[in-house]
């Protein structure tokens, strides 16, 4: 494998973003002259974990060095003449930091191929495009993008043209594969696609695809945003995860059942402990207050919500909280915009494989685990911490994250409901 310098070097950059994330999904990096380089690569960077955010550490704590996986360096000179950037593992005293989300989905994949199999993830990153307003309030950066029913709209496409080709020129050149670019079901809300690739090479993409939809918004005067619903009558954004499996460089799921479906045993165990434990995984894959107005959404403005209430599955139908649109992958439809990709990834990765090693299989098609999914932060966070196969992903590199995740959620779930909003007043003020 080459080395980082040479990487560096035929890429003709200048700088180097050193790029992880925490917990809470925040990207955090340090801008590294290539005249570093050989420093980047052999000791990595250092930073004050604490002041990272939530990374499981005290002001007392050693740092976290940042070590760059060399497989992972991506030229973004699109960005900024020059810029490349890598993904890194965060270490502490030498060793890898168990409270690190790329760490951790690491552990989930050694997990896997420990039972033979290597895990294959496509990812849908949904956003809305929107500008503030002078008194802080949000609306569409597109002003003529107010059709009732928009998905799919030409007219829209054709507006953001510039914005939705320099994407997708990016994503091609850096050998992504986009495939497609399109309008989603709300107004300002766009769509687009890239092949599948490995399960952790998926999680880094989504992770830089986020930060270049930001910045290259942002030069035009808009703000990208993956907050799962920033409009209350609008559809909610996802973050779709098509998952397989693979053993010996051969695909696994594909089977001869009498269902219709097409799939093997193996791929039917995947299911049915995604399904299994969905409610669990919920605090992991919709992990913000705002989250669970789009799953409670019964409707939008354009007729639907997309968003699963149940834990189902079905075929090639999207009503169903995994959907199998064919015989080689499945989709889990429960996943928003704000869900770290790497605890998304690892969280299905690890119920699909506990499904498969106890042998489970989800019943008859469209049916499911009864109840539905939680309704708030704070119940998905209950229902996580009490389901031991989803703790123990977060666990996975180390134990305590997964109660220290819990307690995040917790205290963001308290904040939220402590502030007073405009709905409580309009309600409330003079209605005793």
């Amino acid at each position: 494998m080459e080395t980082l310098r040479e990487l560096a070097e035929q890429a003709d950059t200048k700088f180097v973003l050193a790029l992880f994330v925490d917990l809470r999904g925040k990207p955090c990096a340090k801008l590294v002259p290539v005249e570093s380089i050989d420093v980047l690569a052999e000791e990595g960077v250092g930073f004050a974990g604490y002041a990272v955010g939530a990374l499981g550490q005290e002001p007392k704590d050693p740092d976290v060095m940042a070590m760059p996986d060399v497989a992972s360096f991506t030229p973004i000179p699109f960005v900024k003449e020059g810029l490349a950037l890598v993904h890194c593992d965060p270490h502490v005293l030498g060793e890898p930091w168990p409270y690190a989300p790329r760490v951790i989905l690491k552990s989930v994949i050694a997990k896997a191929a420990e039972m033979g199999f290597q895990p294959w993830v496509g990812a849908e990153v949904e956003y809305f495009l929107v500008r503030r307003t002078a008194d802080g309030g949000l609306v569409t950066a597109d002003p003529d993008d107010d059709a009732a029913q928009p998905c799919y709209d030409a007219r829209g496409i054709y507006r953001m043209y510039d914005h939705l080709t320099s994407i997708s020129t990016a994503m091609n050149q850096l050998g992504w594969g986009n495939y497609a670019n399109d309008h989603e079901d709300g107004n300002g809300q766009f769509e687009q696609n890239f092949e599948y690739a490995d399960a952790l090479t998926t999680a880094d993409r989504v992770v830089t695809l986020r930060y270049l939809l930001s910045v290259m918004a942002a030069e035009r005067g808009m703000i990208a945003t993956f907050m799962p619903k920033p409009f209350s009558d609008r559809t909610g954004s996802g973050l779709h995860l098509h998952l397989s499996l693979s053993s010996n460089d051969e695909p696994v799921f594909p089977g001869d059942d009498e269902s219709g479906l097409g799939l093997s045993p193996t791929a039917y165990g995947f299911v049915a402990g995604i399904l299994e434990h969905a409610q669990a995984l919920q605090g992991l894959i919709a992990p913000t207050v705002n989250s669970y107005k789009r799953t409670g959404a019964v409707a939008t403005a354009s007729g639907a919500s997309w968003a699963p209430r149940t834990p189902t599955y079905g075929g090639n139908d999207r009503t169903h909280y995994i959907r199998v649109p064919d015989d080689q992958r499945i989709e889990m439809r429960g996943g928003d915009a704000s869900a770290n990709p790497y605890l998304a990834v690892a969280g299905a990765l690890g119920a699909g494989l506990d499904g498969i090693a106890r042998g489970a299989h989800p019943g008859p098609i469209g049916s499911g685990p009864e109840g539905e999914l939680p309704s708030t932060l704070l119940e998905a966070i209950d229902l996580m911490a009490a389901d031991p196969v989803v703790c123990g992903v977060l666990d996975a590199a180390g134990p305590g994250v997964s109660d220290y995740f819990a307690a995040l959620k917790r205290t963001e779930f308290r904040e939220y409901h402590a502030a007073v909003s405009a709905w409580e007043i309009d309600r409330y003020l003079t209605a005793f």
